[in-house]
């Protein structure tokens, strides 16, 4: 089997862990790497042993590539994304997959007209946690689901902002770098949401993005959702100190950043606590629970995306996150924005 030749774009947090992954790969390798050229990336590609290029075309024009990963700064997306389906060239875009729905759309047109496959980097859709949340989810167990609260707390400190100043500016911020896991991730489990309420604050850091938002949520099912979401909280109520997948972040296994909660049972995650109404009990809040704690295999959720993406590639397999997901996440986050500027509640756009 030849091996897939690789163009990587943008070496920060995420890119850097593409290039690991790329690394130990037997199926791709790193061939390029798009980027300015700043001492830091410059020392890193010397590390990789491959060239560094700062623009797309310039790196297509000069190396035979199979696949592209953009972990570009936001506002690169489409512009990078369209010059690769130009190219015919599968593409795996970081999260978000533009910074706008228009700009999403264009990409979702370009890789239909082009019959060529767009991933979008919802790594955490690949955790071997969320099929055994979904499955309890859609049990009879579960019942018909009516609630569910969230939370992403945490604090960034000033390096990630010192090492990236887009994350502080218009097109950063956490409602599109983080909530947009948070959206993929309803989505996922409790299918499409249909209105979104919010209210954001940004006195604690002062930048032009917010730094601490809550949100509302009312899904096409009827079930009702709430999330609270800040980059500068003292929390361990987040995704990534909670599920134990990222070994670079603390982990807290007694913790959890969801709870789902359905008419005959309800759900901690990813402590996967269970409690249900047993046989044909009536369910009332004066009867006991059934209690239970579900198992799950936990993996490396970019490394198995990277596996998917290498499929989707040779044509083994269709993206399970395809583009138009990226362009419903995105509808919902700019629904969240929207909501904030205008203080309303905002019916997301289908």
């Amino acid at each position: 089997m030849s091996i897939l030749n690789v163009l990587l774009s943008g070496p920060g947090l995420i890119g850097r862990k593409h290039a690991d992954l790329l690394a130990n790969s037997p199926r791709c390798a790193l061939k390029v790497i798009v980027a300015p050229r700043t001492a830091r990336n410059m020392t890193f590609a010397q590390e990789r042993g491959v060239a560094l290029v700062e623009t797309i075309d310039a790196a297509l024009d000069r190396f035979p590539i199979d696949a592209a990963i953009l972990a570009s700064p936001n506002a690169f997306h489409c512009e990078q994304a369209l010059m690769c389906l130009d190219r015919r060239i599968p593409t795996l875009v970081e999260k978000p997959l533009a910074t706008n729905s228009r700009e999403a759309l264009v990409i979702c047109e370009a890789s239909e007209r082009n019959s060529t496959p767009v991933l979008v980097g919802h790594h955490r859709t690949y955790s071997g946690l969320l099929p055994v949340a979904k499955k309890f989810i859609c049990s009879p167990s579960f019942g018909q689901p009516v609630a569910v609260h969230g939370s992403a707390l945490f604090y960034k400190p000033d390096d990630y902002f010192n090492d990236g100043p887009w994350r502080a500016r218009i097109g950063g911020g956490p409602i599109l770098i983080n909530m947009i896991h948070e959206v993929g991730i309803l989505q996922y489990l409790y299918g499409p949401i249909c209105s979104v309420w919010a209210q954001a604050s940004n006195e604690r850091r002062g930048f032009e993005v917010e730094d601490t938002v809550i949100i509302g949520f009312k899904f096409e099912n009827g079930a009702l959702g709430t999330f609270i979401l800040s980059d500068i909280a003292a929390s361990n109520q987040s995704w990534e100190m909670t599920s134990g997948e990222n070994p670079a972040y603390p982990y807290f296994d007694d913790a959890n950043c969801y709870h789902f909660a359905g008419t005959l049972g309800s759900l901690d995650f990813p402590t996967f606590n269970v409690r249900t109404y047993s046989g044909n009990q009536t369910p009332s809040w004066w009867k006991k629970f059934d209690t239970h704690k579900l198992s799950a295999l936990k993996t490396d959720p970019f490394e198995q995306q990277l596996h998917h993406f290498e499929d989707v590639v040779l044509g083994l397999d269709v993206p399970l996150m395809p583009a138009s997901a990226g362009l419903s996440n995105i509808r919902v986050v700019e629904s969240i924005n929207i909501s904030i500027k205008e203080n309303k509640s905002v019916d997301v756009c289908r």
